[in-house]
């Protein structure tokens, strides 16, 4: 199979974790560029911007044919991605099939080119043809949706987990920045808990100057006990993912998205009631509890690796498409 892969410049965790599961799938002279993305060739971006890096990829990706498409992806609701779309779309051959990624933070199709002030562009693309798939994000359980709507997640690429030790020397953390009310929530709660404050959980945390950063950053959470994940601009948020894949505990709220093969609670991982008021008392119970503890990280490990990769998110995609092709 062959995939013409329009996407945008800017970084998106969805659209950059599909474009590398295709790669590793397809193989990169099958997984054709507009536009060509440096950051998924040259290693000048740190972890999380660079999740769609394809090692010795540049001098391949460069020269390579957009001819006999199977399939063509709209990488993202971004403005600069959508008008590339309409720029080709005239030449893309009714016959084969198009789907849109929307990994955007808003629960409508397309709802980011709303907050991108751009909506025409959706409009006026599926007004001369309408996307065969779309692939979402944040698709809200309560929501109705059309029936080519498909729930697809932020993952983890496993190429980027950090070497591990074995020692955590951290009992509770919430690295984050007060994306969401819940989180600021999360934060006020957490003051002077634990070993919160040492840590550097804090509730006037600045991102800018965050000192961990890049793969330093994952280490950090693999250091980690218990990580906390709340939601931030979206429900999905890369934390969620990102805490089993390094081998420590996830406490969770739960969110309101569809998540096929979803994490379970006290089996892979920790859920807190939506208010947090029992968050407290999580932490302290399953700090207590090593060996359970353990046992729930190294499941939540297990779980990731089975359902929660970038090659099982294009999997997806193509296994959904494939009665088309």
């Amino acid at each position: 199979m062959k995939v013409l892969f329009i996407g945008s410049r800017r970084h998106d965790y969805v659209q950059d974790l599909l474009y590398s599961g295709l790669v590793k799938i397809l193989g990169l002279k099958n997984v054709v560029e507009l536009y060509w993305n440096y950051k998924y060739h040259v290693p000048v971006k740190q972890y999380p911007k660079n999740m769609g890096y394809v090692k010795k990829s540049f001098f391949v990706s460069k020269f390579q044919s957009a001819n006999n498409i199977d399939l063509v992806i709209v990488g993202a609701a971004k403005p600069d991605c959508f008008k590339l779309y309409l720029k080709h779309l005239p030449n893309i051959s009714p016959s084969v099939p198009v789907v849109f990624i929307d990994g955007g933070d808003r629960p409508e199709v397309a709802g980011d080119l709303s907050r991108y002030e751009v909506p025409e562009l959706y409009q006026k693309a599926t007004s001369i043809r309408p996307f065969d798939f779309i692939f979402k994000r944040e698709m809200l359980k309560e929501k109705k949706y059309e029936s080519n709507v498909i729930p697809l997640t932020i993952a983890f690429n496993f190429s980027f987990k950090p070497k591990l030790k074995l020692s955590h020397i951290y009992d509770v953390a919430f690295w984050a920045g007060n994306s969401h009310e819940q989180r600021a929530k999360a934060k006020k709660l957490l003051d002077k808990q634990f070993d919160c404050e040492k840590n550097g959980t804090t509730s006037n945390e600045n991102l800018n100057s965050f000192s961990r950063k890049g793969n330093f950053y994952l280490e950090e959470l693999g250091r980690c006990k218990i990580n906390i994940s709340i939601r931030g601009g979206g429900n999905d948020t890369l934390r969620y993912w990102e805490v089993p894949a390094v081998e420590s505990m996830l406490l969770s709220e739960r969110l309101d998205i569809i998540i096929p093969n979803d994490f379970t609670h006290e089996k892979n991982a920790i859920f807190c009631n939506s208010d947090l008021s029992d968050m407290i008392d999580l932490c302290e119970y399953w700090l207590k509890n090593e060996n359970k503890r353990t046992a729930v990280a190294k499941a939540g490990y297990e779980h990731m690796l089975r359902y929660h990769t970038d090659t099982h998110r294009a999997q997806t995609v193509l296994d959904t498409v494939k009665h088309l092709l």
